[in-house]
């Protein structure tokens, strides 16, 4: 199981970063996202939501703790961040994780999580969006097998084409 911790939600100012997060996560084939922070019932519902039409399995809950979570975990957490062990560096061992946290930022990171945590990788040197760097790693442990990932119960999917837009619905 790969679950995603976004920290330190702010509804006003974190509302399409945290979804977008929550999105990522879902695509690139994660099956849960857990955020700290506000808790948000709007963040929750719009995730829910695009689960319920595009399909599943993946879930969204708010924990009051982040470093319980991380304590508590069971299995390895990684934690993104540009300070960290570049991704290429240490996939391979990253790989042979079955029951994975993945822990992406928020305003700012306690000194706790880069101490907590199993891994500090980054996906460059560089200055850039958690929602990007959560795609990359994502796309990197999977190897690529997630951009054809079909999901259960899907009520929409996009038919591929050149040009224009087409979604098929079976609601």
């Amino acid at each position: 199981m790969i679950v995603v911790l976004r920290l330190g939600h702010r509804i006003e100012r974190d509302k399409r970063l945290s979804t977008h997060c929550g999105l990522v996560a879902r695509a690139f084939g994660a099956q849960k996202l857990v955020y700290t922070g506000q808790k948000d019932s709007g963040l929750e519902e719009s995730i829910n939501s695009v689960t319920r039409g595009w399909g599943g399995p993946f879930q969204i809950e708010h924990s009051e703790s982040a470093r319980k979570l991380i304590k508590d975990w069971k299995g390895k957490s990684i934690h993104l961040t540009v300070y960290g062990i570049p991704v290429q560096e240490k996939i391979r061992a990253i790989r042979k994780v079955r029951n994975l946290l993945v822990i992406v930022g928020g305003e700012k990171v306690p000194p706790e999580v880069y101490q907590d945590c199993d891994w500090n990788v980054s996906v460059t040197g560089q200055p850039h969006s958690e929602v990007a760097a959560l795609a990359v790693f994502l796309h990197e442990y999977f190897g690529g097998n997630e951009l054809g990932k079909r999901f259960q119960k899907a009520q929409k999917r996009v038919v591929p084409q050149e040009r224009g837009k087409r979604i098929v619905s079976s609601m």
